[in-house]
């Protein structure tokens, strides 16, 4: 909240123009990305805490994978934006495609295990859930390098993914 306001003050005072209001309209949007970011991680680790207490579920998925992978997209994305790299951000928007497919395949998995072993249903489903909000943070990820490379370049890339869905599931 307080960079948030801040960067109000800056708008207001200053009167920014060029590459100084793309940095500050940026850094509001990646503000509210975080913050989002933020809640999705909250969002994991209870559908862990939960996981933890139950009987080990047998899905062949690798969480440790797909995480690493988000993980690496959200310290690319902030390097991206520390740096002003516009290569290193189109790099970031390279990487959702990859978590977008682990998740479609984590989707089949689970649907596949609900059929099979309808007893653990509720486990597999937040399973599920977590890989949901893995992808979810990599979109934010990908939404902060499209941020940096609007801040940089000054190009809206968003709009250049129109009409291609984000989110499979």
């Amino acid at each position: 909240m307080d960079l948030e306001e801040e960067c109000l003050k800056i708008l207001a005072l200053h009167q920014p123009v060029a590459i100084d209001l793309r940095f500050i309209v940026s850094v509001i949007k990646i503000n509210t990305e975080l913050e989002r970011i933020a809640d999705l991680a909250v969002n994991i680790a209870e559908r862990a805490q939960f996981l933890s207490g139950q009987p080990k579920i047998d899905i062949p998925f690798d969480f440790h994978g797909m995480s690493a992978k988000v993980k690496a997209m959200l310290k690319s994305s902030l390097d991206s934006l520390v740096n002003m790299d516009a290569a290193l951000a189109s790099k970031v928007l390279g990487m959702d495609d990859e978590v977008d497919a682990v998740n479609r395949r984590m989707y089949r998995q689970v649907a596949d295990g609900i059929r099979s072993q309808p007893d653990r249903t509720e486990r597999l489903i937040q399973a599920l859930s977590v890989s949901r909000h893995l992808e979810r943070i990599a979109d934010h990820a990908t939404n902060i390098a499209e941020g940096v490379l609007y801040m940089v370049e000054g190009r809206i890339v968003r709009h250049e993914h129109a009409g291609t869905p984000r989110s499979p599931v």
